[in-house]
């Protein structure tokens, strides 16, 4: 296996625009190292919550799971040996985990749902190296306004829903829903930059 030479490069296991984004902000480089998603395909992690697993539980189990099957990946094909990143995010509603919609009539459910109530922003990050492995949670609350059926029927129309934990998107047009935010806005967007940070330096990348 090719060692790396150093610097700030890592994995980011995501398929997340959002994720890269968020990572471009603090300059980290990054290679994406993609894992297999589709269920039909047998995807590389299972994320279907387990009976009676709690929230901060599932995603914990997920974003760990992604990082160590990432680093698994980079030895395989035998790729410079960067830390690997993975995260995690859902949202939460009392005890229900709200994942990506399947369409858009779920997706106007989880909304009418969300309305009017204050709901959690779960996102786990899991960095792993060399047989290492660290993990941080971001928890933050949301409060979303009251949502007529019109302006959520407008809203799922326009497809921005359609791949977002919850159903929306902080950083896109539901922006307009939200009344109050306590907590990490980029860890509602997918990433928690404080969090990732000082998982990045435990693996001897500085980000500043």
């Amino acid at each position: 296996m090719v060692v790396s030479t150093g610097g700030k490069r890592i994995y980011l296991a995501s398929r997340s625009p959002r994720r890269r984004e968020l990572l471009a902000q603090i300059g980290v480089g990054f290679e994406l190292l993609l894992l297999r998603e589709d269920p039909l395909r047998g995807a590389d992690v299972d994320e279907t919550p387990q009976p009676g697993e709690a929230p901060h539980d599932y995603v914990a189990r997920i974003s760990l799971a992604k990082a160590e099957t990432g680093w698994l990946r980079v030895q395989q094909r035998r790729l410079l040996t960067y830390p690997v990143l993975a995260a995690d995010t859902a949202v939460v509603l009392g005890e229900r985990i709200m994942g990506k919609p399947s369409g858009r009539e779920e997706a106007m459910e989880m909304l009418a749902a969300l309305s009017g109530k204050t709901h959690q922003v779960l996102t786990s990050v899991a960095v792993s190296s060399e047989g290492r492995v660290e993990q941080k949670l971001s928890v933050s609350s949301v409060q979303f306004a009251m949502l007529t059926k019109d302006v959520i029927r407008r809203y799922a129309i326009g497809g921005e829903p359609l791949d977002k934990a919850g159903a929306y998107a902080v950083q896109g047009r539901a922006a307009a829903f939200i009344e109050k935010i306590e907590g990490s806005y980029s860890g509602v967007m997918g990433l928690p930059l404080y969090e990732t940070t000082q998982l990045l330096a435990a693996f001897g990348i500085e980000v500043l």
